[in-house]
Order: structure tokens, then sequence, then C-alpha cells
């Protein structure tokens, strides 16, 4: 019985770790190195995760790019886009978007595509809830 439950677990991990997206290789970016779920033009990504928003604490502290964040702006932080990146995030539950200015990176686990400021949050309709399941949709800079 132990072995089951042991084999059980195991499966489960292994497909948990499987169903992770990330939506950038840690290579580089560059235009042809993005994984995407689909590519809506030549230069327009889309990608489907978690989106989840950054703790009160933070309201006030640098980015990564120097601004001083701001839980009430629509930022957000990407680990790989340029800063400056414009990124639509879509509610896939309520259908809600809202565009934020990536100026920061995060989140730094691969359960989360994007960390959305409070007020994107709420825009989202997800402020309270933690986490929600998203697209993201932004433009690769021609190189």
């Amino acid at each position: 019985m132990k072995t089951l439950i042991f084999i059980v677990f195991s499966f489960i991990s292994v497909a948990s770790a499987l169903a992770q997206q990330t939506d950038i290789p840690k290579d580089s970016l560059q235009k042809d190195s993005i994984q995407a779920d689909s590519i809506l033009s030549s230069n327009l990504r889309a990608v489907r995760g978690r989106a989840t928003y950054y703790a009160s604490k933070f309201h006030g502290r640098r980015t990564s790019n120097g601004d001083i964040f701001s839980n009430n702006k629509m930022t957000a932080a990407h680990l790989k886009l340029p800063f400056g990146t414009i990124v639509t995030v879509t509610n896939l539950v309520n259908g809600r978007s809202v565009d934020v200015r990536v100026n920061d990176r995060g989140p730094h686990t691969k359960a989360f595509i994007i960390d959305v400021s409070q007020a994107a949050a709420k825009e989202l309709g997800f402020y309270g809830k933690g986490v929600a399941n998203v697209v993201i949709s932004y433009e690769i800079p021609e190189n």
C-alpha cells in the first residue's frame, strides 16, 4: 500500500512539474527565442499562465529599473521583457483586461508569469484572491 501511495504521489509531482509554464527561456530575449501559446502577428505574442500582485510592503521601494514602486500605478514585473514594454493582461475568468508597463523583475518562481500592481489586480478583478489565470500579450521589439 505504501508503494502504491508513493507511486501515485510521484506521478502527481511529475505531472505538476510538467504542467508549469514559462513564457521566455532564460538564454536571451531575441525575436525567435520567445515561446508563446500563439503568435498573433510577427511581433505580437500571447502567453497563458498565472498572475499575482505585489504586497503592500513594496509600495515606495525602488524597482529594478530604478522607479519608485506605487501600487496605485499600472505597472508589472516580468523576468525577461525589456523595461518599458506595455503588456496587456487579461483575466481568463472574467475577461477583464488592463495594460501595464514593465518596470521590475519577477516573479521569481515558475508558478507565475507576471506580477502586477494592486491597482492592476483590482481592475482585473482578482485583488484579494491572490492569483488569477491570465493571458499576457505584448509586442517583441525589433532587433
